[in-house]
């Protein structure tokens, strides 16, 4: 435990810039929002900022990249095949909890099953994480609901959380330790630890308060999407409000699905491409024949709920699929973000 002023706290991420490339929040001048991006200034970082627009998962699994590319001459010549790995460093400060929840669920759906994902494991190896507790909650946020935050407990290098004039700073792992030896933290004491605990629990009852454009209180549901007693209609009535553009995926932190796409380069060469896909869309589950078990979008709209909110689900992330960040009820424009959805379910169960 250590404590830093807060006039001090970017020098941790300076320090990290020696051996790092870092991301942090950073609120855009002419919008107003807040992104996750890489920074080459560190005064750029704002440790106050809302949540980021889109989630920080773009750092370890970018949106559209090239993991591969492959030449092939014709004749006998053999082919060329070379992996495209992204191996530099990366540092991540200032990471939301609901957000660092995002990338674990990740890292056990490329990582933590029978195939590993090479490409995704070259991204996430020699990664530093800073994360940094919500000691307000924002708008759209129901981390509560999903314990997910407001403070991080795991998976952290180093966890930062407002006490006042200081950051209280924890460490997670021997390498966060290290830092915090190199930077001559001030230890902290238990009052400090306290003073913190208070700063959580303060978080929490600020929920009702702040909190106010999303509730989801998804235990039942969890329950009723995993045994089958949703009633169609409810699927039915999501589907029709489905305008199928995809932005509940693009913005949701632990979603995973992905495209792969050759590209002709010329001369027999070709890259392959991976990029973000969506179960939104109709050709998501298209096979190649044609034939597309999924092609009623409400069908589809089951699916990608059933993703975050069924058991089975559960079982594989080890938690619910849902990190309770809001960003889908944010962006969604026919208001069927997943905490709307939780409502017309719950809805439909208790006045059964």
């Amino acid at each position: 435990m250590y404590l830093i002023k807060k006039s001090d706290v970017l020098n941790i991420a300076k320090a990290l810039s020696a051996a790092y490339q870092v991301y942090g929040p950073v609120v855009e001048k002419v919008s107003g929002q807040t992104f996750f991006e890489k920074v080459d200034d560190i005064s750029e970082i704002t440790l106050a900022a809302p949540i980021p627009a889109a989630p920080p998962k773009s750092v370890v699994f970018p949106q559209a990249e090239r993991i591969m590319s492959y030449r092939y001459a014709g004749g006998n010549t053999p082919v060329e095949i070379k992996p495209d790995y992204a191996e530099t460093p990366k540092a991540l400060f200032g990471l939301r909890s609901c957000d660092l929840t995002g990338i674990q669920c990740l890292d056990r759906f490329f990582l933590g099953q029978e195939f590993v994902d090479d490409v995704y494991r070259h991204h996430r190896k020699k990664m530093f994480i800073v994360t940094n507790t919500c000691v307000v909650p924002f708008k759209y946020c129901f981390c509560v609901c999903t314990d997910s935050g407001p403070c991080a407990d795991e998976g952290y290098d180093l966890n930062l959380t407002d006490i006042g004039d200081n950051f209280f700073v924890e460490a997670g792992s021997a390498q966060g330790e290290a830092l915090c030896k190199k930077l001559n933290l001030e230890n902290a004491s238990e009052q400090h630890r306290s003073e913190k605990n208070a700063c959580v629990d303060k978080s929490i009852t600020l929920f009702e308060e702040f909190s106010t454009e999303s509730k989801a209180w998804i235990s039942r549901v969890m329950n009723r999407v995993t045994t089958g007693f949703a009633k169609e209609d409810v699927w039915e009535y999501v589907g029709d409000q489905c305008f199928e553009c995809g932005a509940c995926s693009f913005v949701c932190p632990s979603c995973s699905c992905f495209n792969i796409a050759d590209a002709s380069g010329g001369n027999g060469s070709c890259n392959r491409l991976r990029t973000w896909d969506s179960c939104s869309y109709e050709g998501y589950s298209r096979m190649a024949g044609g034939h597309n078990p999924r092609k009623p979008v409400e069908d589809r709209r089951n699916k990608r709920f059933f993703c975050k909110l069924s058991y089975s689900q559960s079982k594989k992330y080890l938690r619910p699929g849902c990190v309770g960040c809001g960003r889908c009820n944010w962006v969604c424009p026919g208001d069927i973000g997943l905490p709307n959805v939780v409502k017309y379910i719950r809805r439909e169960t208790t006045s059964r």
